[in-house]
């Protein structure tokens, strides 16, 4: 038992424990200017998420929405100033996080979906939920897994990007998942919010264990597809 504790520590520790010791750091001009772009993108994209999921289902403006909101997300990343995709500790050298990442998205996955048959057993929670899967279950499945797929890249170049680098080096973890959940407040669904809440504890540790958003990336795009194409079959049942 301790062995394979000290083997999954050794496996976790630099994509998810670990501290990042890279030097990313900027003049105070590129800081300032870093945080005021973040700010800006921050209020308009919690703006247009709140707009894009509540648009009933099958209804072709959420489309274009939510294509609109990804391209928000990265272009606010990369205007802020320059992004990182990490680098972790492996056999000895440093290399880019892939397959610790894929695997920490899919046991989150894992353990969302175990609560989802908890939760669809709960009427109020289960409308809440059914809500986010409607356009999955009416909409075009391969347009939704493809926005699923932007926007999950697409919010980590900005949070876990942009943002993080933004907040500066008192509680960038803390505060980039409160900042996270905030704007998914404007969704209205907080089913939605509780998931970023949670998410965005996981995420903010790799990109500070790691320092880029490579990890954070991976993670988010393999828990996203978990959701997309396991809950709409257990609630539609």
């Amino acid at each position: 038992m301790n062995l394979a504790r000290g083997r999954l520590g050794r496996l976790l520790a630099p994509t998810l424990i670990d501290r990042s010791d890279r030097d990313h750091g900027q003049s105070d001009a590129a800081f300032r200017r870093r945080r005021i772009v973040v700010a800006v993108v921050v209020v308009l994209g919690a703006a247009l998420l709140g707009v894009s999921l509540r648009v009933r289902p099958n209804d072709p403006a959420f489309y274009p929405l939510t294509f609109g909101l990804a391209a928000l997300w990265v272009a606010g990343g990369f205007a802020s100033g320059p992004l990182h995709l990490g680098r972790a500790a492996s056999a000895g050298s440093l290399r880019r996080p892939v397959v610790t990442p894929i695997l920490i998205g899919a046991v989150i996955g894992i353990v969302f979906v175990a609560g989802a048959l908890a939760v669809r057993e709960i009427g109020p929670l289960h409308r809440v939920v059914d809500a986010v899967l409607a356009h999955a279950r009416f909409g075009s499945l391969a347009l939704t897994a493809l926005v699923t797929l932007l926007n999950g890249i697409a919010e980590e170049v900005f949070f876990r990007g942009a943002l993080f680098a933004a907040i500066g080096r008192r509680q960038p973890v803390l505060t980039s998942t409160l900042v996270y959940g905030l704007a998914t407040v404007a969704t209205g669904n907080y089913m939605l919010v509780f998931s970023a809440l949670v998410l965005g504890v996981v995420l903010g540790l790799e990109r500070r264990a790691t320092g880029g958003v490579l990890a954070p990336i991976l993670t988010h795009v393999t828990w996203s597809m978990i959701m997309l194409f396991v809950l709409p079959p257990l609630f539609a049942s």
